[in-house]
């Protein structure tokens, strides 16, 4: 199965009975930051329902969801079933409420929160999310312009050239599939 994140922050919102939901689709890595942010700049909001996921180095995924105070299982699960449902990871949902005066029930809060949280993933650029891996090559100057050659066809990146006397030691980062690939290739 494919997984898939995003690189940078969306925002979408959906109003429902008076009731403001602003949805925001954030990669992880600024999750808290972000939801910090996002208490401060909507201090007058009800809730800041939250979710996300995100995989570990041994391929296990966590996730989580809070409800903020909203009744249970109406808000943060609803949200975190979205991101389940679109295959992301490595990513959060934050969606504000304002409450507009009229109550929308149980089921009314689920399709509510469900539907900001769509809207957020619609908005977005979405990238197919694939692991990342740094490896060392040591290469000796006569043959280094062409493995860096190879490095820039398999799609990585060089992130350091160390020399020293009997050649130069590439930093490389990619694709872990890719690195393989590329890998494989230099010893075929």
């Amino acid at each position: 199965m494919k997984l898939f994140t995003v690189e940078k922050m969306f925002t979408a919102e959906l109003e429902e009975k008076q009731s403001r939901f602003i949805a925001n689709l954030v990669p992880v890595a600024d999750f808290q930051s972000i939801l910090a942010e996002l208490r401060n700049s909507h201090s007058k909001a009800s809730h800041h329902v939250t979710a996300f996921r995100e995989i570990s180095l041994t391929d296990q995924i966590n996730e989580n969801a809070k409800d903020d105070g909203e009744p249970a299982g109406t808000s943060g699960m609803p949200v975190l079933k979205t991101l389940i449902g679109a295959n992301l990871i490595n990513v959060g949902m934050i969606v504000t409420r304002y409450f507009g005066g009229t109550k929308l029930g149980t089921g009314g809060l689920a399709r509510a929160y469900t539907g900001a949280s769509n809207l957020a993933i619609q908005s977005a650029s979405i990238v197919e999310w694939k692991r990342i891996g740094v490896i060392k090559h040591h290469a000796p100057f006569a043959t280094s312009s062409n493995i860096e050659r190879q490095i820039k066809i398999a799609g990585l990146n060089v992130l350091d050239r160390e020399f020293n006397a009997d050649g130069v030691t590439f930093t490389i980062e990619g694709a872990v599939d890719d690195i393989e690939c590329f890998e494989t290739a230099l010893s075929g």
